[in-house]
């Protein structure tokens, strides 16, 4: 099968591509993220999540060779017919409904004829995140590198879920849309390692809580970054866990994941700025890590019913 790296109907749509604080990366051609380095550098880091949406109605074919250092999962959007190949061997061909995963491991050809639209989420995971997710889960190290081996097309309602909240997940806020989705992306790998190694493993273990220690330490560090863009993996380096450790035993002690609890103390930040300056809506929208008043707007009414003006004012502050 040939990939048609120049057609129009392979590029994706601007609402995915171009929409600004987007965490997730547009694909002009399938299983290529748009991104500025070659593309045999693949500079991800250890996970990158990117969407490829197609809405002609005719066919239309693509392949490619595999990325060397990393698995490709395919979380499908919505229902589509295609025909898809991995090495060389037909493993799909007819109707795909949406929710539906599907597994590459490293260097494996695989190649695709869409006899419909399609919306695919391309999440690239490296052994480094599989690495992490398997000994979290496991209490140890894997031996070797990790290979989900297995490609035939799967349906998991927790993978579909996780999936659909990636979709709609866009953020004008760097900061909050950075931590979501490397979050859901997590979880994500944590669940297909868990199904592939062992049945067992498929059952969630019960986190401890975060120990008074470690949550001092992760308070500490959130408050001193209020205003900065910090991921999940800065904030778990804090505590001197693993991300997929930290998530689990710091929404076991607050109740609240960490993308959360960082947006409330934002907001209660947001507050108390209110009452003691007279900055501006702006000026207090970046003192508190958001990067536009828009989105202050939109997060400070959802939390706490009014919009800041309002609030300032029923509260007696002078706007």
């Amino acid at each position: 099968m040939i990939a048609l790296s120049t057609h129009p109907t392979e590029i994706a749509t601007d609402a995915v591509r171009k929409k600004a604080g987007n965490p997730i990366h547009g694909e002009h051609h399938w299983r290529y993220p748009a991104i500025d380095e070659p593309r045999d550098a693949l500079p991800y880091g250890d996970m990158m999540v990117a969407r490829w949406t197609r809405n002609d109605a005719g066919p239309f074919e693509a392949s490619h060779q595999g990325h060397a250092g990393y698995h490709c999962i395919g979380l499908n959007l919505k229902c589509t017919t295609l025909s898809f190949e991995h090495a060389g061997r037909t493993i799909v061909s007819g109707r795909v409904t949406a929710g539906a995963v599907q597994v590459t491991a490293p260097a494996v050809p695989v190649s695709v004829r869409f006899e419909s639209p399609g919306d695919v989420l391309h999440l690239f995971v490296s052994q480094q995140a599989l690495a992490e997710c398997f000994e979290d889960l496991f209490g140890q190290a894997h031996a070797g590198e990790i290979v989900l081996a297995d490609p035939r097309m799967l349906r998991d309602p927790t993978l579909e879920r996780l999936a659909q909240a990636l979709a709609v997940s866009h953020s004008t806020d760097a900061a909050s849309g950075k931590l979501f989705t490397d979050s859901v992306c997590l979880a994500i790998v944590s669940r297909l390692v868990s199904r592939y190694f062992t049945a067992a493993a498929r059952q969630t273990r019960e986190a401890a809580a975060l120990p008074q220690w470690r949550m001092r330490r992760t308070i500490e560090f959130i408050e001193a970054h209020l205003s900065d863009s910090i991921g999940l993996a800065e904030m778990a380096q804090s505590a001197g866990l693993t991300r997929m450790h930290f998530a689990a035993q710091f929404r076991r002690a607050t109740g609240l994941r960490p993308h959360e609890y960082l947006l409330r103390r934002r907001i209660e930040h947001a507050q108390q700025l209110l009452t003691r300056s007279r900055h501006s809506m702006l000026d207090v929208a970046l003192s508190c890590g958001f990067r536009s008043q828009s989105h202050f707007t939109a997060v400070f009414k959802r939390f706490v019913g009014d919009t800041p003006y309002c609030w300032k004012v029923k509260t007696n502050v002078n706007p």
